[in-house]
Formats: structure tokens, C-alpha cells, sequence
């Protein structure tokens, strides 16, 4: 399973996050770095991406991957805050590429990707979640924002 999981970074969060952006920065020579402030918020995204990613494999059995999703419905960690941090991370590390280089073009590119993971979570994945989980889903979700955010419990007070 460990491949699979290797297969499934490389194949979704490395290419969107790292391979697409270092080459839209090469192909434009902007390597020039115009705001340090942009490599906190990119290694952020970072540290966030691969805590959920060992999430998946640790506590759900399982991989990012649509060939080997975690066995498990991932509830700790990063996702007791947000129902899809990885996706959260993917775009911190976009905007801190965007923000280090000051590359408009990748913050548009930022926009598109969370537009498209917005789509592929509400039409996609949380169906999927709630027919192979059933209710525990349903009280994951309705505790947990789908994004960021104060949790429903912590609102109460």
C-alpha cells in the first residue's frame, strides 16, 4: 500500500501543487523571490498536505488515491477542523508560491484549483462519503465545516 500512496501524491497534490507552479515559474523566469512572507504560508501548506496524507495511511488504511481510498472515515488530526485539509494545504502552498514569487498568473491558477476542488468535493466526494459511511458521515459533517472555520460544537460556546 505504501507504493500506492507514493503513486497517488505524485499523481495529484505533487503535480498541482509543485510541478505545475515550478513550471510556469521556469518557462517565465521568475525566480526572482519578491516576498519572503509567501514561503511560511507555502510551507504551511507543506506540512499540512503531508499530515494528511499520513492521516490516510496511518488512520484511514488507505491512500489519497480513487483506486485505494482509506478504509476508514479520517476524523482526527487536521480533519477534526476541516472535512477536506488537504485540499486547504494544496492551495496554501499555491498562494505561497504565488505570494514568494509574486506571480499574479498563480493566483489565478490558486483560484481555479480551489473552484475545481470545491466542484469535485460537493458533487464527488461528500455523495460518495455519505453512501459508504453513512451516519457517522452525516455527523462528521455536521460538526465539522467543509473548508475552515470554527467547528459547529465549538460555536455553542
Amino acid at each position: 500500500m505504501f507504493w500506492q500512496a507514493l503513486l497517488a501524491f505524485l499523481a495529484m497534490p505533487a503535480l498541482v501543487a509543485f510541478a505545475i507552479p515550478a513550471g510556469w515559474l521556469w518557462l517565465h523566469q521568475e525566480w526572482q523571490l519578491a516576498h519572503p512572507w509567501g514561503l511560511p504560508v507555502c510551507l504551511t501548506g507543506v506540512v499540512g498536505l503531508l499530515w494528511c496524507v499520513r492521516d490516510f495511511y496511518v488512520l484511514g488504511k488507505g491512500t489519497l488515491a480513487p483506486w485505494a481510498p482509506p478504509q476508514k472515515l479520517v476524523v482526527r488530526g487536521l480533519y477534526r477542523f476541516s472535512r477536506n485539509p488537504m485540499y486547504v494545504s494544496v492551495v496554501l502552498v499555491l498562494l505561497g508560491w504565488a505570494i514568494s514569487f509574486g506571480a499574479r498568473a498563480l493566483f489565478g491558477y490558486a483560484l481555479i484549483v480551489a473552484t475545481a476542488f470545491h466542484f469535485r468535493v460537493v458533487w464527488g466526494e461528500e455523495p460518495w462519503l455519505a453512501s459508504t459511511h453513512g451516519e457517522q458521515w452525516a455527523a462528521y459533517a455536521r460538526r465539522v465545516p467543509r473548508w475552515f472555520g470554527r467547528t459547529r460544537a465549538s460555536r455553542r460556546g
